[in-house]
């Protein structure tokens, strides 16, 4: 049995919420969570509130009991991109790219 919560369009760049996603994955929820509270990463934030919906939702969804829960799969994908422009010498510009990210935590529950 497995519970599932995603997070889209969050306007972090993947490559930041990667980072953060290696410490936490295999790991069970509770240390999960005081890695991310304890972590000063952008994305450990919204990482919380993921997995907090998670944890609901194998609780009230599947029945899980969520103290033997665990963090089976988490990944990131990109999501759109925001192109803006920057204003450079000699009238010319460049290309910004605000990157954001699709999020997927999976957990179950360990026998």
């Amino acid at each position: 049995m497995e519970a599932k919560a995603q997070l889209n369009q969050i306007r972090i760049s993947p490559r930041k919420v990667g980072i953060v996603l290696d410490l936490i994955r295999n790991k069970p929820c509770d240390v999960a969570m005081a890695i991310l509270k304890t972590t000063p990463k952008a994305a450990s934030e919204p990482l919380q509130k993921l997995l907090k919906s998670a944890m609901a939702n194998a609780e009230n969804n599947h029945s899980m009991d969520v103290g033997k829960c665990y963090v089976s799969e988490c990944y990131v994908g990109g999501g759109i991109t925001i192109k803006r422009i920057r204003p450079k010498d000699h009238g010319r510009a460049h290309r910004i790219l605000k990157r954001t990210s699709n999020i997927v935590l999976v957990i179950k529950e360990s026998e």
